[in-house]
């Protein structure tokens, strides 16, 4: 089993977090490909990793990826078709992918247009296929990225919701009644298992929550972003200086 290891890093500003972000991805795509012969990893929604995204699509960094050796999943998605202004796979696509040179193939997004259950059972299809995982095996992601709310969700495992006890399955629909919806999420052990999850916090709204995920009594039904405390790989949470403001550590 891997040595799990836990890093905060803590930067000036959300461009610096960004930047942090962009450097660390190549690092990771670039080490896998070396010693794997591709690297897959599970892409984030929601406004803090936009910028993460436009800068990997820029050269000079978008050379320093082989981007035919990339897999691309989602961590999570909403219940809304690929071309909706809430799709977390569109807004990846117009920051980044549109710009790439990336296989289709290459590119797992969640067909969420067929709806929540059968979108999670056919991703979760497509994760087994990739990874060639059989029923009661986890698939070991290169890199997980990840954000949090101030609820203290993280991917679209919310507070007081279901999928935060699956531990059979890698994909689930997820149903959120404190926001009317459901969401497709991968689940506890698949982001736990990853080889590397980077969390990307930023301002000042994310703070408390940023503290309970780190430093609060465990209760992962009240924070489910604790769930990465359990994580197999590397937990690197890169955050600026208004998330960490109420981490004890940081002061």
């Amino acid at each position: 089993m891997r040595e799990q290891r836990f890093q905060i890093v803590v930067l000036p500003d959300a461009e610096a977090v960004a930047d942090s972000a962009t450097r660390r991805t190549v690092e990771v795509a670039r080490k896998a490909i070396a010693e794997r012969g591709r690297c897959v990893i599970a892409l984030s929604g929601g406004s803090t990793p936009r910028a993460l995204y436009q800068r990997l699509a820029e050269p000079p960094t978008r050379d320093e990826i082989e981007w035919s050796r990339i897999h691309l999943f989602w961590g999570d998605e909403r219940a809304v078709p690929p071309d909706h202004p809430e799709s977390n796979y569109r807004m990846a696509r117009e920051a980044m992918l549109d710009r790439l040179p990336i296989p289709p193939g290459n590119v797992h997004r969640v067909l969420a247009e067929l709806g929540p259950e059968e979108a999670a059972e056919r991703y979760e299809a497509d994760l087994r296929q990739v990874f060639g995982v059989r029923a009661g095996e986890v698939p070991e992601f290169d890199l997980i990225l990840l954000g949090i709310g101030a609820d203290g969700h993280t991917a679209s495992l919310f507070p007081h919701t279901a999928a935060l006890a699956v531990r059979d399955r890698l994909v689930v629909a997820n149903a959120v009644p404190q926001l009317g919806t459901t969401r497709i999420t991968l689940t506890a052990p698949v982001l736990q298992a990853a080889r590397w999850v980077l969390v990307l916090a930023t301002g000042p709204d994310k703070a408390e929550a940023v503290a309970r995920a780190i430093e609060g009594t465990e209760d992962v039904d009240e924070t489910p972003a604790q769930l990465l405390r359990h994580a197999r790989g590397q937990v690197t949470w890169l955050l600026d200086g208004a998330a960490a403001g109420r981490l004890a550590s940081a002061r």
